[in-house]
């Protein structure tokens, strides 16, 4: 699911939605492809979970959040606002 509220400021919930266990890695890119954080990177169990993300120390612009579980990638875009 996207990330909510978007755009944000400092801080953003991600939802995400598992039809099994599987491992996820969950990591936040900038726009550069450069790799800024690893929220998730472990066995969860199906069902729904929420991480948070604080981008406080990180400046305005648009970042790019990865949820990888099984064979499932899914890419989206969220704005951080100052």
């Amino acid at each position: 699911e996207q990330n909510y509220p978007n755009p944000f400021n400092p801080t953003t919930t991600i939802r995400v939605k598992l039809p099994q266990t599987n491992h996820v890695t969950l990591n936040i890119y900038n726009m550069m492809g450069q790799k800024i954080a690893t929220l998730v990177d472990q066995v969860k169990q199906a069902g729904v979970f929420e991480v948070r993300f604080d981008a406080g120390d990180l400046p305005s612009g648009t970042y790019i959040y990865s949820i990888s579980a099984g064979n499932f990638t899914s890419a989206k875009k969220m704005l951080l606002i100052k």
